[in-house]
């Protein structure tokens, strides 16, 4: 969210060009701070900001702009001067902003680019989107195993400045092949004569530049690291990804799965929400809506068909919205837990025996106690209810205690079966899980609510 609390005071130095005020607020803000701040101004207005700033300080506060803000602003700067900052630029933003500029805007910067960093820029932009390459940023330290230790400090203070982490070292070979990696910390306990080889550590968790993102960031939360190094199919050393960045990837996916679990389609950025038009939503949302309104149409004709049997048993009407609720309530925590689950890879479709078990377990469970809140629902208001002559409200509450037992029981069976069914023809769960979820358990509720009524009253 940009904040706008001080634009008009913002604009008002631009105004009376009290540069030195600027230039102040810039260098003593945090850059995440300050590009918040003067977000909310006008391109042009962020610029004359902007450029009373050296091109490191500017390329700092530019990188905590989003995508799409970074992309309008560098087609309103001079080409020449936006070459200057994407060589400030971190490794994986640059390419990101590169990737995401106008084609013509992109052509006209990066050959006033210098060779090194355009030929960064083109490495990093030439995998595919979604994968490791793709994340990842070459701005990483090297060391050789035939260093002594103190060779090693030496090397990682001339390289220190230019390098976005030296937490992690990694030792290459002749090739550039990744042989082990040393901490920083390793460096300052070790003896300045040992050797890199001697305290460097060969098991390496590493990941593959065509590697999926997700299970990389996943990787990275999992084993607690600062950076994951990624290496190509002959082993060689080719980029690494940061904390920070899989954090983002997992935001993204957890976003993501938030969006499909509630049926909406299309791509979706954190902080676009305003910025997206009406139009975009709606396409997003329509779809899996119209398509659930039809099925939801198969809801009314089970009703309709038992009309007769609400005719006789009015009780029964006032159950259904019981019946809804809980069968969604119940089916939508079994397909979370299951989801969460096939997403930090603690189960797969192999366990399906297994899951079905223990929802089975639980759902009997659940059953029992709402068919005793519905039996004494039954009992203690159901007095006044229309039924037929012959028929005692105790067999009635029986009746209906069953048959929502029942439909606890098949929503959450459903409920969990449903995404490992998209987990095993390769779909995502979460698209799945809910919408469809949904629709199913309404009718799959409805027919067992209503037969088990029908088949235990003789009606």
């Amino acid at each position: 969210m940009k904040q706008t609390l001080l634009v008009p005071e913002l604009r008002e130095l631009l105004a009376e060009r009290r540069t030195d005020s600027l230039r102040r607020f810039c260098e003593e803000g945090h850059p995440a701070i300050v590009a918040e701040l003067i977000g909310g101004l006008d391109p042009g207005e962020i610029w004359q900001i902007l450029r009373l700033l050296p091109v490191n300080g500017r390329a700092e506060i530019f990188s905590h702009f989003d995508l799409d803000q970074q992309a309008e602003l560098a087609g309103g700067e001079s080409r020449q001067a936006m070459a200057s900052l994407l060589e400030e630029l971190p490794h994986d933003d640059r390419a990101d902003l590169v990737q995401h500029l106008d084609p013509q805007v992109a052509e006209q910067i990066l050959p006033l680019v210098a060779k090194a960093e355009r030929e960064d820029i083109r490495k990093l932009t030439s995998y595919a989107e979604g994968t490791a390459g793709a994340l990842m940023s070459s701005d990483y330290a090297t060391l050789r195993p035939d260093m002594t230790v103190s060779q090693a400090l030496e090397q990682i203070r001339l390289q220190a400045p230019t390098k976005e982490t030296i937490y992690y070292i990694y030792v290459v070979d002749d090739q550039h092949r990744l042989i082990g990696f040393v901490s920083l910390k390793d460096l300052i306990l070790a003896r300045p004569a040992q050797w890199v080889r001697d305290v460097m550590h060969e098991d390496v968790i590493r990941a593959d530049v065509n590697e999926d993102q997700e299970p990389v960031a996943r990787k990275i939360e999992k084993y607690d690291l600062l950076a994951i190094p990624v290496t190509n199919g002959d082993g060689k050393l080719v980029g690494i990804i940061t904390h920070d960045d899989a954090m983002d990837v997992i935001r993204q996916e957890q976003q993501e799965d938030v969006e499909k679990f509630m049926a909406i389609g299309g791509e979706h950025q954190a902080g676009e929400y305003l910025r997206t038009h009406a139009l975009v939503h709606f396409r997003n949302r329509v779809v899996w809506v119209v398509i659930l309104g039809v099925l939801g149409l198969v809801s009314g004709l089970i009703v309709q068909n038992f009309e007769g049997l609400l005719l006789h048993f009015a009780v029964l009407a006032a159950f259904m919205p019981m019946l809804a609720d809980t069968g969604g309530n119940t089916g939508s925590q079994s397909a979370t837990l299951v989801v969460r689950a096939l997403a930090l890879g603690e189960v797969g479709p192999r366990d399906v025996l297994r899951i079905i078990l223990k929802e089975f377990q639980v759902s009997v469970l659940l059953a029992a106690v709402l068919a005793l809140v519905a039996f004494a629902r039954v009992l203690a208001f159901g007095g006044g209810s229309t039924m037929p002559e012959g028929y005692s409200l105790v067999w009635v509450g029986v009746a209906i205690s069953i048959a929502l037992g029942l439909q606890v029981i098949s929503a959450t069976l459903i409920g969990a079966i449903l995404p490992l069914l998209a987990a095993k023809m390769k779909r995502d769960p979460a698209v799945i899980a809910s919408p469809a979820l949904t629709t199913v358990v309404d009718i799959t509720g409805l027919l067992l609510f209503f037969g088990t009524a029908k088949l235990l009253l003789g009606v």
